[in-house]
């Protein structure tokens, strides 16, 4: 393995404990896809128990730092500069249907800069990870973005409201972390999407960077409604003006 930062190792180790939970319901979510009440329930409880597992562990040796979380907001401790950025299962309704594409995504943001991001898929057992001036990584190997330069070469991922670009070549994954993680490893070519939240594309957001990439000027200080542009570099001019109107 590549030399980590303890941080990182924290965040590793957390998601391989928190991945279990996990990996366990998504086999008894699929059970309850027959059944009348469906699991939504079961799922929402799901994501709240893995959200507090990941609080947990990543507060074991950083017990003043705060977080930012989907399922409970801001937590505030001691040190107000330094934020864990966490989503426990981004894809939910992936999930929720029994459908194997989702990931749990942690940012770390100290001041007003993303310095480390890990997203951990763990149905395939796939992690990427980056950390500020490191470059970034899968499965131990560094990754870069694509080399394309030509939008019509390339394959976007968006949501539902970016299908009006048809004349990109489009994809509805349903999960913007794997999203970003793709473009940072070159699977994908570009990611956009207007009223995100923080928590989905903070650790995509230096994967793709560190990668090669780039990455508009999100604001540092906003949790929702970010509009998000992020592809390989030789594309970025392109996809903005492509864009300019979404």
């Amino acid at each position: 393995m590549n030399s980590i930062s303890p941080d990182l190792n924290m965040m590793i180790k957390a998601c391989e404990k928190a991945s279990k939970v996990i990996i366990r319901d998504f086999g008894e979510v699929e059970n309850l896809q027959v059944s009348k009440k469906g699991p939504k329930d079961f799922v929402t409880k799901t994501d709240k128990h893995v959200e507090e597992i990941l609080v947990q562990e990543l507060s074991k040796n950083k017990k003043n730092y705060s977080f930012i979380t989907e399922e409970t907001g801001i937590i505030n401790n001691s040190d107000k500069d330094s934020f864990w950025i966490i989503d426990p299962i981004d894809g939910t309704t992936n999930f929720l249907h029994g459908i194997p594409h989702f990931a749990i995504s942690i940012a770390l943001k100290i001041k007003n800069n993303i310095i480390s991001g890990l997203i951990f898929d763990p149905i395939k057992n796939e992690i990427f990870y980056a950390e500020k001036n490191s470059g970034s990584f899968f499965n131990n190997q560094r990754i870069r973005v694509s080399k394309k330069n030509d939008l019509e070469d390339c394959l976007f991922a968006t949501n539902h409201l970016g299908a009006k670009y048809s004349e990109l070549n489009l994809r509805y994954t349903g999960c913007a972390a794997l999203d970003l993680a793709y473009v940072g490893s070159g699977r994908l070519d570009g990611f956009f999407q207007n009223d995100i939240n923080i928590w989905d594309i903070a650790a995509g957001t230096i994967i793709v960077e560190e990668a090669g990439g780039q990455v508009n000027d999100i604001s540092k200080f906003k949790i929702n409604n970010i509009n998000i542009r992020a592809s390989s570099t030789n594309i970025h001019s392109k996809l903005l003006e492509k864009l300019n109107n979404f």
